[in-house]
């Protein structure tokens, strides 16, 4: 019976090994574009209940373990999008609340917010602030469009996405394998009859138990951060961007311009540069080059002859 036990333990643990490096060989590097809020687990952040369903994949075949082929088409991909607003507001208290009114509305939520005083160079103080919300991917534009619209200033957009179809379609397949390895161990042990023999495969059917607890979480956390899409912006008081005038005069814009020419020097030099290595002189390689060479081969077969006439004088 134990030596029964091993071999079927052995084969389990080599099919999920097998599992693990085909979807190890099969994932290919994409591009990712740090998207904020994701460190590539899953993270502490409570999200709603994503859509029970798994993505639907229309396979032109099917392995085995019914995981899709290279072959397959992926009709709805897993991809997660995110945002980054700082804003220039008049009223950052009031924005803060119209932006978490914003999110609900939207069928999201808010994640974190703060509200904090900042020095201005006078001595007085502002408000500024910061929330984190979540919205149904579908609405990012609608919501992004919404928290501009009354914005003095929109001081940096970013947009990020991470395309996570491959990740989560690996995770499938090993899923497939633990659970027919659960499924055989569960059958072992009801077949048992010694203690011994019952504990040894109950070690081992807890293993890939938890090992499917955290394919599990991991795949449900990509398709809820995938459904909902992060924003976080950050708002600034219109008053701490009002410029310094003393006398009518105004440094910051001597300043900027200064700055401004200063970069425009930048680009001019560089773009110099860029253009001699890469364009003037290999035309000038091209055209002068052979030339050169025959100079040089005539230069130097004169200079020859006139040592071999020497030579033959003396």
């Amino acid at each position: 019976m134990k030596k029964r036990i091993t071999l079927i333990s052995v084969s389990l643990a080599l099919i999920v090994l097998l599992a693990a490096c085909r979807s190890m060989a099969a994932t290919a590097p994409s591009p990712v574009v740090s998207a904020p809020g994701y460190a590539g687990a899953p993270s502490n952040e409570l999200l709603p209940a994503a859509p029970t369903s798994a993505p639907a994949y229309t396979d032109a075949s099917k392995s085995v373990n019914g995981v899709a082929s290279s072959g397959a088409t992926v009709q709805d991909r897993l991809v997660i999008m995110n945002a980054d607003l700082t804003i220039v507001i008049p009223d950052p208290q009031a924005k803060l609340g119209a932006i978490s009114q914003m999110a609900v509305n939207l069928g999201g939520f808010v994640v974190s917010m703060s509200m904090y005083q900042t020095s201005l160079q006078n001595g007085q103080t502002a408000p500024e602030g910061s929330i984190s919300i979540r919205i149904p991917s579908d609405k990012l534009d609608n919501a992004l469009s919404q928290i501009k619209a009354d914005a003095v200033e929109v001081r940096n957009e970013t947009r990020s996405g991470q395309d996570v179809t491959q990740q989560y379609v690996d995770l499938q397949s090993q899923l497939d394998a633990l659970q027919a390895a659960e499924t055989q161990l569960t059958t072992i042990m009801q077949n048992a009859t010694k203690t011994e023999d019952v504990l040894a495969v109950f070690n081992q059917l807890e293993s890939y138990r938890q090992q499917i607890d955290v394919i599990k979480g991991q795949m449900q956390y990509y398709q809820q951060a995938s459904t909902y899409s992060l924003i976080n912006v950050t708002l600034i008081a219109e008053e701490t961007i009002q410029p310094i005038e003393i006398g009518g005069w105004k440094p910051e814009g001597v300043a900027r311009d200064a700055i401004q020419s200063l970069i425009k020097f930048w680009q001019g030099f560089v773009n110099f540069l860029i253009n001699l290595f890469l364009l003037i002189l290999p035309i000038l390689i091209t055209v002068f080059g052979p030339i050169a060479l025959i100079v040089w081969a005539i230069v130097a077969l004169i200079k020859r002859n006139k040592r071999k006439k020497i030579q033959a004088a003396k």
